[in-house]
C-alpha cells in the first residue's frame, strides 16, 4: 500500500482501508486523509448508529453505490468494531482503484 493511498490490491480484489465516523448527519465520503501514524484512510461518515453492525452495513452500502459495484462485493475484513476498517472490494481492481482517484481528485478541490 502506497502511504498516500488508502487501498492495496489483493488477489482477490482491493482492500481499502476506512476511517469510519458513525452518526453523522449524513452518509457522505469526506475523501482521503492521513492520520497520525502516517496512514492514509478513506474517510467516511455515515448516519446509522455504530450498533448492531448498522453503521457497517450503511458503509458497505455507500461504498457499493459509490463505486459502482454490487453490495454483495464488499465484505468487512478487519474492524468490525473499530472505526479503522479494511473493505475488500472484489471484481475489477483497476476500474475501483480509478472511482477512489477519482475521489481523491474530488475532495483535493
Amino acid at each position: 500500500m502506497q502511504a498516500d493511498r488508502p487501498w492495496a490490491v489483493s488477489a482477490d480484489g482491493l482492500v481499502v482501508t476506512v476511517r469510519l465516523t458513525p452518526k453523522a448527519n449524513r452518509d457522505q465520503i469526506d475523501g482521503i486523509v492521513r492520520l497520525s501514524d502516517g496512514r492514509s484512510v478513506l474517510r467516511v461518515r455515515v448516519a446509522a448508529a455504530p450498533s448492531g453492525g448498522e453503521a457497517n452495513s450503511a458503509l458497505t452500502r455507500l461504498l457499493a453505490q459509490t463505486l459502482r459495484v454490487a453490495p454483495r462485493d464488499i465484505t468487512l475484513v478487519g474492524g468490525a468494531t473499530s472505526r479503522i476498517k479494511r473493505m475488500l472490494i472484489k471484481g475489477d481492481a483497476r476500474a475501483v482503484a480509478t472511482a477512489l482517484e477519482e475521489i481523491r481528485e474530488v475532495a483535493a478541490r
